[in-house]
């Protein structure tokens, strides 16, 4: 039978990375054997819920591509998707709990219940709660609920359950072991919701989920979900539980230490496709031979899923392999027919702000040549403006620092000027840049840095040749001459342009390291 598998996020917030990865993990163990998964909305702490949370969870798994089977939205035979709209069903199942005598009705207050649990505090105990409900007759639980006396509804672990070895798919051998739960946990609460216990075990049997593959955090209520599925009789599902993903630092990770939230990573232009692939790397085990910045985009990454490929250690997200992947996949996304008009769209809609005024500039064409020049500089594409600002203006350079002396930096610049003006083209402006410092007597690193600087006032970039010829000629023109009629080389005298030795003389060979 193919697998059906789960997304269970509760409405309290945003989608983050820690929920997105479960999404993936769900999607691609699904995917790879041919089955399906359901999105399941588990809203039934009403005092937790947040508004448009569930927008901004569907928002999330559409804009990283991951499309689920069923759920909200998305009709099938498992409905309704929300917790909420299945109280009754829920209801039906405590009651039979109640009748089998797997689970009572505690009539404790709040306070009544802190009380108890300092006493046994105080007496050494562990317990949380001293069951004393349990032990109230058939005729004096009728009279409490004929007077509609608040109550809860509880397991009744003193009823000795024998559950079977358990090996977790990711965790391996689990021990059930109950000693981190409070005292009979509750399953009904006094509003008569469910516990997240109660409601994801009887939503897991009835919708038929085969695996569940969920977050680290949950494994410690194992043990009782196993003992409520024996209670009713029924089988469980294979269980897998992902571990936690922590900072570069080991903290684990939280709002506190950046951005955790997908809407986040959406807006600051990283590509999905990255995220995703970043996700997926995280919490390899030794035994994987792919590489640890293995590329690969959605399609690729559900081929070659396996779970046995991941560790029981809780995973690093280390910023700095994202910017790797993002740079690799923006150049993934240009070389796909399908994805090219979306990235190039997207590309021009966060240059258009900034370069209002080259619209000659800002098309598709000439911003795919910009994107493949710039593949080991960019990380995303909303710094394109910034990092690739030398192919959309040269008006830096009249505002930044000389690189050097300005009759030095007028030499250079008036010289290759008069180049680009007697050449039909600049098909042979590599081999004019490895000649004209030469015959200038000034280094090579130093003659491209004064260039950089005059036509965009940058420091560092990509190589100037490649500059000049995705420019082009009228352009590197322009921008010559308006640095040359600037004010900071207004002051420089015209007769030294004509003596290149008494530049030499005057100290402004600068070291530099020549530039291909």
């Amino acid at each position: 039978m193919p697998p059906l598998l789960r997304f269970a996020p509760s409405p309290t917030g945003s989608l983050h990375l820690g929920g997105l990865r479960t999404a993936l993990f769900n999607h691609l163990f699904a995917q790879n054997l041919g089955g399906k998964w359901i999105l399941r909305i588990e809203d039934t702490d009403a005092s937790r819920y947040i508004p448009g949370s569930v927008e901004d969870i569907q928002n999330g798994l559409k804009w990283a591509g991951l499309e689920y089977d069923f759920g909200p939205n998305k009709n099938g035979p498992h409905g309704p998707y929300y917790q909420s709209q299945r109280l009754d069903l829920y209801h039906s199942y405590v009651r039979k709990l109640i009748e089998s005598g797997d689970a009572y009705r505690c009539f404790c207050s709040s306070d009544e219940l802190e009380v108890k649990r300092q006493h046994l505090k105080a007496s050494g105990s562990l317990a949380t709660y001293d069951r004393a409900c349990r032990k109230l007759t058939e005729e004096d639980v009728a009279r409490r609920i004929k007077l509609k006396q608040p109550h809860v509804v509880r397991i009744d672990d003193v009823k000795d359950i024998s559950l079977p070895p358990f090996t977790d798919m990711i965790f391996g051998e689990v021990r059930d072991a109950q000693g981190s739960l409070p005292t009979d946990p509750i399953l009904l609460k006094m509003d008569q919701f469910p516990t997240y216990h109660l409601a994801s075990v009887v939503d897991d049997h009835e919708m038929g989920i085969t695996h569940v593959l969920r977050g680290e955090e949950w494994l410690p209520s194992l043990p009782l979900h196993r003992s409520l599925y024996n209670r009713l009789g029924w089988t469980a599902p294979a269980y897998g539980h992902l571990p936690l993903l922590l900072n570069p630092d080991g903290s684990k990770m939280s709002k506190r230490h950046g951005d955790v939230r997908v809407s986040d990573f959406k807006e600051k232009g990283w590509e999905s496709s990255a995220i995703l692939n970043w996700l997926a790397l995280s919490g390899r085990n030794a035994n994987n031979k792919e590489p640890r910045s293995s590329i690969a985009d959605l399609q690729m990454l559900v081929k070659e899923f396996k779970l046995s490929d991941y560790t029981r250690r809780r995973a690093v997200l280390d910023p700095e392999l994202l910017s790797q992947l993002n740079r690799r996949h923006i150049q993934l996304e240009l070389k796909k027919p399908e994805r090219r008009h979306e990235i190039l769209d997207r590309t021009i809609q966060v240059l258009k702000p900034v370069y209002p005024h080259r619209s000659d500039l800002v098309n598709p064409d000439y911003v795919t040549r910009v994107l493949e020049l710039l593949e080991d500089r960019l990380d995303r594409i909303d710094e394109l403006p910034a990092v690739g600002r030398i192919f959309f203006e040269g008006t830096a350079a009249l505002t930044t620092e000389l690189p050097c002396k300005p009759h030095l930096y007028l030499t250079v610049t008036s010289g290759f000027l008069d180049w680009v003006e007697a050449s039909p083209d600049l098909s042979q402006a590599k081999s004019a840049l490895n000649r004209l410092p030469g015959e200038l007597g000034v280094s090579k690193g130093q003659y491209m840095r004064i260039l950089r600087h005059a036509l965009g006032g940058e420091k560092n970039g990509p190589p100037v040749g490649e500059v000049l010829s995705l420019i082009g000629k009228g352009e590197v023109k322009n921008r010559l001459r308006t640095m040359l009629a600037s004010d900071a080389l207004a002051v420089v005298d015209t007769e030294d342009i004509d003596n290149p030795v008494g530049i030499l003389v005057s100290g402004e060979t600068l070291k530099g390291s020549p530039q291909k």
